[in-house]
């Protein structure tokens, strides 16, 4: 499944002066990213993800919201039930670009202006279970050109146990072997100009006793425990890790709790990670904050962490601009006007989708019409189609007009949201 969505988790946050060129204005704005990697432990989600979010917290301008679950429904009861009914986390999260897998799923969120800029669109997934068969164990990746530079996302989940260290090295790079994308964006993940790694990687605190430990995380000597990471130490040693890099941790681990508390266990410790590996000189990317949720339903607020960093744009103006006008009161108001790159592949199955704000990805449309190339348009500069009576919703609101590449297989125009009066309604 890859579907491109639109979030809006703070509406409120959206402004811009011009209806004509919305992406164009947008796009120069800073971007913030968050993400979220939560083993969920096969849970039902909680009724309100605020906190998981983040939208409790800072100004509310996250632009994109990626949130990597493991241990989704995998027993394979649920499993079953997945097939006849929607998947209750996804339903809950509202798939973004998602990859799932048995156990596994990645979600991209962006805001709507910024999906003009979000191409070439792939996903990949890996099974590391029972030897390759079974999707409790692996790697779900998404990847995406954004504003030029090409940014992959990859959550896992690996081998738990103490001593199966080197065999999390195993999977991580089998993953890494086997997940290639496609097309001109035929490239293995760390191929891309920036890769994040996160999950339940399942590295522990290696060599130190169950008291020590506990003493260092109730006194906050929290460098003793880094020291002994399992995976910190590996990258002295796995070249396969060359070029990774970490935020300061700053939080106590993350595992585990007892059930439904904040109180560890007497089993094992370890830290939850968000890596990020740049691999091109000329890009130091986005502000990114991540959460990282207990293994209980719980969320722990304190466990978050800032890694700052700025993102030069390469492609700052969309393949289509979309003409609208702020009110469509009377049926000849309902006309849509665009202009595109000369460079931009036109075909006759491309069309533009009328959406409530909201929507959830290039399919969820109220309707639409179909942007056909004649021959006649290629001596225009301006192309319209018209929107008929029948074509239109019956209900007034604030709607948004997508242009969908066929070619593309994504959104490469929008404009800003509009409102569409009750004259329609029949």
């Amino acid at each position: 499944l890859i579907e491109q969505m639109n979030s809006r988790p703070n509406p409120q946050s959206v402004s811009v002066n011009s209806h004509n060129d919305c992406c164009s204005l947008m796009s120069r704005s800073a971007n913030r990213v968050h993400i979220i990697t939560w083993n969920v432990g096969s849970a039902m989600p909680p009724d309100d993800l605020t906190s998981l979010l983040g939208l409790n917290v800072g100004d509310g301008n996250t632009d994109m919201y990626i949130i990597g679950l493991q241990e989704v429904n995998s027993m394979i009861n649920k499993r079953l039930k997945d097939v006849l009914f929607t998947d209750q986390w996804s339903e809950v999260c509202m798939d973004a670009t998602s990859q799932r897998m048995q156990g596994m799923l990645l979600l991209v969120f962006s805001k709507y202006f910024h999906l003009p800029f979000l191409r070439g669109i792939q996903t990949q997934s890996t099974r590391t279970g029972l030897g390759g068969i079974w999707g409790n164990k692996g790697g779900v990746s998404a990847r995406m050109n954004v504003f030029g530079h090409s940014i992959c996302f990859l959550n896992c989940h690996l081998p738990a146990h103490m001593e199966n260290s080197d065999q999390r090295m195993e999977d991580f790079e089998s993953i890494l072997q086997q997940q290639q994308f496609e097309g001109q964006a035929a490239m293995g993940v760390l191929d891309h100009d920036v890769v994040f790694w996160f999950g339940d990687l399942n590295f522990r605190i290696d060599d130190l006793d169950m008291q020590v430990v506990k003493a260092a995380i109730d006194s906050n000597k929290l460098s003793t425990l880094w020291e002994k990471d399992q995976l910190n130490m590996a990258k002295d040693s796995e070249t396969v890790l060359e070029g990774f890099h970490e935020g300061p941790i700053k939080f106590p681990p993350t595992y585990k709790f007892d059930v439904g508390t904040d109180t560890y266990d007497t089993r094992v410790n370890f830290f939850l990670h968000t890596y990020s590996t740049l691999t091109s000189s000329n890009i130091l990317l986005l502000l990114m904050f991540y959460l990282l949720g207990t293994d209980t339903i719980n969320i722990d607020e304190n466990v978050k962490n800032n890694h700052p960093m700025h993102f030069p744009y390469k492609v700052d103006m969309a393949l289509v601009t979309l003409f609208v006008e702020d009110e469509w009161r009377e049926i000849s108001d309902a006309v849509a006007k665009f202009k595109v790159a000369p460079n931009f592949p036109r075909s006759s199955w491309d069309w533009i989708g009328l959406y409530k704000v909201g929507f959830k990805h290039h399919k969820d449309y109220v309707s639409y019409v179909w942007a056909k190339q004649e021959e006649s348009d290629f001596l225009r500069q301006e192309h319209q189609v018209i929107f008929t009576e029948e074509e239109l919703p019956k209900d007034s609101g604030d709607f948004i007009l997508g242009y969908y590449s066929n070619n593309m297989s994504s959104i490469v125009g929008v404009t800003e949201p509009f409102q569409v009066h009750s004259l329609f309604s029949f």
